[in-house]
């Protein structure tokens, strides 16, 4: 099979947060069990020099944006079995941000989205399947529905819509989209692009996508909820039997104790004493009292509300009246950075905040750390939980979308889990659950080993997920398939002679008419037709009467729909910079 990733950032190139981890460990993944996978993303200037000057020029052309004109070249990296491509252009992506608050952001991934489809059979490649990640990449399933249909290259390609964090969907002015891509109309209304009045990109790719998954089955149930949903509920309710749950994996050759090459000493389940190394290195790394009888407690990740910051704000006082010590990786919002650091001055030798984005040292905090606190208001899945896990470090977590799918409290009467949650959202149930967790490390030892035994032996790799993944890509396939089969087949399977029915099947309330080019691939089949029906001389006249007509379809058809694949057939619209600009990040 042939997979197509677009995506805004994947490590090692570029990243900001889980979806580059995502991106970058599931492509590999796919490819180990035999698949032709590849992945596009733009060419940040940030991207390493190490890689940039392992890349080689495959071509250049120009993409139209409204009445522009604008340079796109594709630069190509083989890594790990997979074939990695770059958009590059120095004026969208050559600048020292990867999200940015320039006014400009929809420009920037229309162009992105453009470029990526026009790219295809230049590179060349034909996948079968285009995997979007975020609302980055959410116009290409649209622009392929609306734009490119009815073209032999593109009209057989299916789409699958990941979400990776419904907070963040890029939301531009209509007529600054619309002057970007040259859209007709009435694709702005409320079942296509409109959105409260905007254009709303991720919106754009649950719309027009054929599937559409989301990086958690709790998040995937949550997320069709007014509470959690983001004012696109309503469509995630409509498009449910599209929508899928499919839990994220981390790479385990990368966060393996017993291989890391970043951490103090090696361990693994079968013989932990480095992780008491691991923890002295870090205390002393720290700044932190030297005490292998006290607990410490880690937090890694963006300091922001939505990870539950401001349920530790309320009762960090209280946190600190036990015994243990606290560490703090990350970077985000003042008020936190602002909360930590009074923290680090008020708590001498007890408390250690970083705010940078140090790998190195996240690896480092994951192995010598007892407990990984993680209370999200929501978490879509969360990668830092699972791994801590792997590390042998306890995670205290609130029970939300992908922690939820993780980490099991313990229950002391039947044995199960493997770690401890709480459910509210509250200051005092979380600190409650910090003081049963210490319970337990200070008074029952034989459990606690238990936990890390469990957490260490989980399989939190991509192998189950990427089997979820292949089968959801397959789900897609039959009617590719079905439209090359031979004539002969077709009293077998009838089914076969209507293999073109996904495309009439998305014109619901959610999706847009199908074109009049849909209708392509049913001519292509009167061959079969007419094979099942040559005994009556009737059927044989009508068919033969309708091939002259058939014939025409394709031609205007290519010629409507090569029109806005190289110059968008919309009228200039005046300029405006009325964007608000996102961030993404799981």
């Amino acid at each position: 099979m042939k997979i197509l990733f677009t995506a805004s950032e994947c490590v090692p190139f570029v990243k900001t947060g889980g979806l580059a981890d995502v991106v970058g460990s599931l492509a590999p993944a796919l490819a180990e069990q035999g698949h032709d996978v590849r992945v596009i993303l733009p060419k940040y200037s940030m991207i390493p020099h190490e890689y940039e000057r392992k890349m080689t020029h495959v071509v250049d052309f120009e993409v139209s944006l409204g009445w522009r004109r604008q340079y796109c070249g594709i630069e190509q990296l083989e890594r790990g079995g997979v074939t990695y491509y770059f958009v590059d252009n120095r004026y969208y992506f050559g600048r020292n941000y990867i999200y940015g608050v320039g006014g400009d952001e929809h420009e920037r991934y229309a162009f992105f989205c453009r470029g990526v489809l026009n790219a295809l059979p230049l590179i060349p490649f034909a996948p079968d399947v285009i995997h979007a990640h975020d609302w980055q990449t959410g116009m290409i399933p649209a622009l392929l529905r609306i734009q490119y249909a009815g073209l032999p290259l593109y009209d057989s390609i299916r789409t699958v819509m990941t979400i990776h964090n419904l907070q963040y969907q890029g939301i531009f002015g209509v007529k600054d989209v619309q002057d970007m891509l040259g859209l007709q109309d009435e694709v702005f209304t409320d079942d296509k692009l409109e959105y409260f009045g905007n254009v709303n990109f991720l919106k754009a790719g649950i719309v027009y996508a054929d599937e559409v998954t989301t990086v958690s089955p709790s998040y995937a149930e949550e997320i069709q909820t007014a509470y959690y949903g983001e004012r696109l509920d309503g469509l995630l309710r409509a498009r449910h039997n599209h929508l899928t749950g499919i839990l994220n994996g981390i790479d385990v050759r990368e966060y393996d104790p017993a291989t890391d090459p970043s951490i103090a000493q090696n361990y693994s389940v079968k013989d932990m004493s480095g992780k008491a190394a691991c923890k002295r290195a870090l205390q002393e790394e720290l700044g932190l009292e030297v005490r292998p009888d006290v607990p410490i407690i880690a937090m890694i990740g963006r300091l922001n509300s939505q990870k539950g910051l401001d349920l530790v704000d309320y009762v960090i006082a209280d946190i600190m009246r036990e015994d243990l010590q606290l560490v703090c990786l990350g970077m985000g919002e003042s008020r936190y950075v602002n909360l930590f650091s009074w923290a680090e001055q008020n708590y001498p030798g007890r408390v250690a905040a970083s705010f940078v984005m140090d790998h190195g040292l996240a690896h480092r905090i994951y192995a010598g750390a007892d407990l990984f606190l993680m209370p999200s208001a929501f978490e879509p899945c969360g990668l830092s939980q699972m791994i801590a896990l792997r590390y042998g470090t306890v995670p205290v977590v609130r029970e939300t979308g992908g922690l939820r799918d993780t980490v099991l409290s313990y229950n002391e009467y039947t044995k199960d889990g493997n770690g401890f949650t709480f459910f509210n959202y509250n200051a005092h149930d979380m600190l409650n659950v910090i003081r049963r967790a210490l319970h337990y490390y200070h008074n029952e030892r034989e459990v606690w080993a238990l936990l890390q035994e469990r957490g260490m032996t989980a399989d939190f790799s991509w192998l189950q997920s990427s089997r979820i993944y292949l089968d959801l890509y397959k789900k897609l396939m039959p009617a590719l398939l079905g439209e090359g089969k031979p004539a002969d087949k077709a009293e077998d399977k009838p089914a076969a002679a209507e293999a073109p029915a996904p495309k009439p099947k998305r014109v619901t309330k959610a999706t847009p008419k199908a074109p009049a080019a849909k209708k392509e691939p049913a001519a292509k089949k009167e061959p079969a037709a007419k094979a099942k029906a040559a005994p009556k001389a009737a059927a044989v006249k009508k068919e033969t009467a309708a091939k002259p007509a058939a014939a025409k379809k394709p031609a205007a058809a290519k010629k409507a729909a090569e029109k806005p694949a190289d110059v968008p057939a919309a009228k200039p619209a005046p300029r405006t910079r009325k964007t608000k600009t996102e961030k993404t990040e799981e």
